[in-house]
């Protein structure tokens, strides 16, 4: 901690440079350094926190762009000039706030900063089992597994035996919902971008099968080689041609929770979908969620998936950044697909 002398210490940040447009670049993030009061004024409910661990997640991006009316209540526009936010761990330094104390653990929205002052609200969370990795709360028992727990359980009502594929299926959501799809007695099949993630998936995650998107020419007949009989249930992580493929294939009644389409998300003009009359025909269920309005049910999700890491029937696989400094490669690289597992940034180790 670099203090100043008169209870401030140094602060250093990542900063959005100007609104993006296309695929975000690295440039796009710039640097500062500033002070911050370690001490919260008299009579205010803010807590100060030493950040820890950040979360990089793709819905980032639409953050980055201009203020959209149409993708406000989910992800509001970062302000050029200013520190940008996302999910974190982080550690109480000093609070006026009645529920957090000094030395409390939290994950929550923070800023990508050494220390951000925030105002505890119901996304904030206080960490109460430290048995397991504090990393865990940026992803497996933070928004990201708060995310495969409500779009696979609440939004894709599963039952045992039927068959679910899932997208992006090693990322930080997909690696989940491939498990908890396993536990519940489902087929599940799962597409990524590279050997090493489609090997993951098959001897890691424990996934029937998979594939490499990018290494079959025709994705109807990938689809139909890996469900001959058709899909119960789809997890949407990506959108595009893959989304187009899925409908081909989804059975009667089946169900496809949108969770994210990051091949979307550096386009201006967004790829079209053009077999959406099959909706129609097998009367599929299409359903976006946001994992906020889920909020309410965390400390269920926590007993339902805690006795399963610490019994090893869950595992999950971090990619794991340090420094600040290495944030923006780390967040860019996502739009990418460097990242194996659940992309996370140290900031400080304690």
């Amino acid at each position: 901690m670099a203090t100043t002398g008169d209870g401030k210490a140094t602060n250093k940040q990542v900063i959005l440079r100007d609104y993006v447009t296309g695929f975000p670049k690295e440039s796009d993030l710039i640097f500062n350094e500033t002070t911050v009061d370690l001490k919260v004024p008299a009579g205010s409910k803010t807590v100060v926190v030493k950040n820890l661990y950040l979360s990089c997640d793709p819905y980032m991006r639409i953050r980055m762009g201009k203020p959209d009316p149409g993708t406000a209540a989910l992800a509001q526009a970062f302000n050029p000039g200013e520190p940008i936010s996302g999910y974190a761990v982080s550690r109480v330094i000093d609070s006026g706030h009645p529920d957090y104390t000094k030395g409390d653990l939290i994950w929550g929205l923070a800023g990508w900063e050494e220390y951000s002052v925030i105002t505890p609200n119901p996304s904030h969370f206080k960490i109460q089992h430290t048995d397991v990795p504090l990393s865990y709360y940026t992803g497996l028992l933070g928004m990201p597994g708060m995310t495969a727990y409500a779009g696979f359980y609440e939004v894709c009502t599963p039952k045992k035996g039927e068959t679910v594929f899932v997208s992006a299926a090693s990322g930080a959501v997909g690696q989940l919902v491939g498990q908890f799809a396993k536990i519940m007695g489902c087929y599940v099949v799962g597409s990524a971008g590279s050997k090493e993630k489609v090997d993951l998936l098959k001897n890691k995650f424990g996934f029937d099968e998979a594939f490499n998107y990018k290494e079959e020419q025709d994705l109807n007949a990938a689809l139909k080689r890996y469900f001959p009989e058709g899909i119960d249930i789809y997890f949407e992580n990506v959108g595009g041609k893959m989304l187009d493929a899925v409908l081909l294939q989804m059975k009667p009644h089946g169900r496809i929770a949108v969770c994210g389409m990051i091949s979307q998300y550096n386009f201006e003009d967004q790829e079209g979908v053009h077999n959406l009359t099959t909706i129609i025909y097998k009367r599929v269920r299409i359903q976006g969620f946001v994992v906020t309005d889920y909020f309410d049910k965390y400390y269920k999700f926590l007993d339902f998936v805690l006795p399963y890491i610490r019994e090893g029937k869950i595992t999950y696989v971090e990619d794991v950044v340090e420094g600040l400094e290495n944030g923006p490669s780390a967040l860019i690289g996502l739009f990418h697909g460097k990242n194996v597992g659940k992309q996370l940034i140290v900031v400080a180790r304690e």
